[in-house]
């Protein structure tokens, strides 16, 4: 078996923008699938596994260098970054705010990361 990739969906009812935000903003490698429907290379990324008492659930965090630093260009590129970075213990994180309300953490780890492997 060959598992060769994931598929990442985000819900909105501003596609268009949030689309155009990940293109223009974040410049990501994209295809257009037709009709305008982008669909974006991703970022190298890993996958965690976190125990809960609760419901299954699943959760998107995009990772950097130095948060402070992509938080600020953000915000100079229209993106809405709350408030500033804090300690999170494995990382210093902050939430951003993509368009049509997608709340994604951007954290710099402190952990170590598949590209350490």
């Amino acid at each position: 078996m060959a598992v060769t990739g994931a598929h990442v969906l985000l819900y909105t009812a501003e596609a268009e923008a949030l689309r155009a935000s990940l293109r223009d903003v974040f410049g990501w490698d994209h295809v257009d699938a037709g009709d305008g429907w982008l669909i974006f290379r991703l970022p190298p990324a890993e996958l965690g596994v976190h125990p809960t008492a609760g419901a299954p659930r699943h959760e998107l965090s995009l990772i950097c260098d130095d948060v402070a630093a992509t938080a600020a260009d953000l915000r100079v590129r229209g993106i809405d970054v709350r408030g500033e970075p804090q300690d999170l213990g494995f990382g210093i994180g902050v939430t951003i705010v993509l368009p049509g309300g997608v709340e994604v953490l951007l954290y710099e780890p402190r952990h170590p990361t598949a590209d350490d492997a």
